[in-house]
């Protein structure tokens, strides 16, 4: 289609990008996202265009430009079409998919919650932060000086004071309980591997910018985020991609199981990692997750194609490290990125294995849906780039609560206080860098709020 364009300028960028996106999302009053892709941080703003995605259909909601499409079994292709009818030329989407997407993508369709499973936006403006230099893009051309406005007043906030949540007692007794039990059921032949979480509510009022700033520092994400968008905000460190898929075809994803904590002491960490190498469960349990990424690429990929081009290294992930791998394909004719997503979609590293067997415990072991946690945080460009981080190792807002969750990969051979324990290395990459928002202080239900939580969780 013709139809409209965006409006560009660039201009020399003498902050650091990863704060001036903070700062920009801290004075912001609209909708927005924060995403950083390797050496360059986006940030866009505004809602030009709306996909609501749903189990039956995509709605598409443009300026004179309203559509429906129905998914007739594959959402994330009715996505595909209703992206290919935007209006504006070079045009990059921003948006979210809720782990609930995978109850769609496998069958288990009588799972399904009544929200949407995921959103995604044409943002009105937006600046690319990279090489020193940013570029300015907005649909109406009259915004690109006030966003050059804004960038030049976009400084960097004081440092504040850090606190932490207690991530090492909140819910432990029921989490070590739901770990034996799926031991139990994969003991039983009913599936292979599956990644149980648990929440550790927030009971204090943060400021998500800052917090992502203080994180962001501490921590060597695959990719960082920063968001408030469909009723979700959120600051996250990505230790992996679920799937990224390039103009040309080319489809990676990095599968990650395995871990260990890492705390900065060369000695102590050189031993864990070497303790990675020898532990058993760590590596059958990444070995198969590979296995399964491979065969889910050859699905969508042409034959011969897909390949292991890093097998178990180890990744430093904040304050943790995991074994690592890459596996990589190129797309077959007449496929698309969001048929890799649908079929790499949930990450194996945050399900399981068989996937629809996994996402069936998951929903009955755990007290509530997930929503973005190990869902994924995305973009997707009218080139055909895709770019979908896995939500991990983030800290979520949503309807007056804020919490942080973390999971673990249990297999036959697992035990409840190493899963446990897991799941507290993982949360102190984000537990330990909360700012509380100004003036905030302890919200006075969040006790029995935590109480009531306990009593049903797992």
């Amino acid at each position: 289609m013709t139809g409209i364009g965006y409006h560009e300028r660039r201009v020399v960028l003498s902050t650091d990008p990863l704060a001036t996106a903070a700062a920009l999302a801290a004075a912001s009053e609209e909708d927005h996202v924060l995403y950083e892709n390797r050496d360059e941080v986006s940030w866009a703003e505004g809602e030009h265009a709306t996909l609501s995605v749903r189990a039956d259909g995509v709605t598409l909601t443009e300026p004179g430009n309203d559509q429906y499409f129905p998914a007739d079994g594959a959402p994330l292709d009715a996505v595909a079409r209703a992206l290919g009818r935007l209006r504006p030329r070079g045009w990059r989407a921003y948006g979210w998919a809720t782990f609930e997407l995978s109850y769609a993508l496998h069958g288990l369709d009588r799972l399904l919650p009544p929200t949407p499973l995921a959103h995604l936006v044409i943002p009105r403006r937006e600046i690319r932060l990279s090489g020193g230099t940013a570029l300015l893009r907005a649909l109406d051309p009259g915004d690109l000086d006030s966003l050059e406005r804004r960038l030049a007043a976009a400084g960097r906030e004081p440092a504040r004071e850090q606190v932490s949540a207690e991530v090492e007692t909140y819910g432990r007794d029921s989490y070590r309980r739901a770990v034996a039990d799926a031991v139990t059921e994969i003991g039983a032949g009913r599936l292979d591997k599956v990644i149980l979480s648990r929440v550790v509510p927030v009971p204090f009022e943060i400021d998500l910018p800052a917090t992502y700033l203080a994180g962001r520092r501490a921590n060597a994400p695959a990719r960082s985020f920063l968001l408030r968008l469909g009723g979700w905000q959120a600051a996250g460190f990505s230790p992996e991609i679920i799937t990224r898929v390039s103009a040309d075809g080319l489809v990676l994803t990095q599968p990650l199981a395995g871990t260990r904590a890492f705390d900065g002491d060369p000695d102590t960490d050189r031993k864990r990692r070497e303790e990675l190498y020898r532990d058993a469960k760590e590596v059958f349990e990444h070995a198969i997750s590979v296995r399964l990424a491979g065969e889910e690429l050859a699905g969508t990929c042409e034959p011969g194609t897909v390949r292991v081009d890093d097998f178990m290294s180890v990744k430093e992930r904040g304050s943790v490290q995991h074994l690592a791998s890459q596996v990589s394909g190129r797309l077959a004719p007449g496929r698309s990125g969001w048929d890799a997503l649908a079929a790499l979609f949930p990450a194996v590293t945050a399900s399981g294995i068989p996937k629809a067997a996994a996402c069936e415990l998951i929903h009955r072991s755990e007290p509530e849906e997930r929503g973005l946690y190990s869902g994924a945080v995305l973009t997707a460009d009218a080139d055909g780039t895709v770019d979908a981080a896995l939500v991990l190792r983030s800290v979520f807002r949503r309807a007056g609560r804020t919490w942080l969750r973390a999971g673990a990969g249990i297999v036959e051979h697992s035990t409840p206080d190493r899963e446990l324990e897991e799941t507290c290395e993982k949360l102190r990459s984000v537990s330990r860098f909360l700012v509380p928002a100004p003036g905030a202080g302890e919200r006075p239900s969040v006790e029995a709020e935590a109480l009531s939580y306990s009593s049903t969780v797992m």
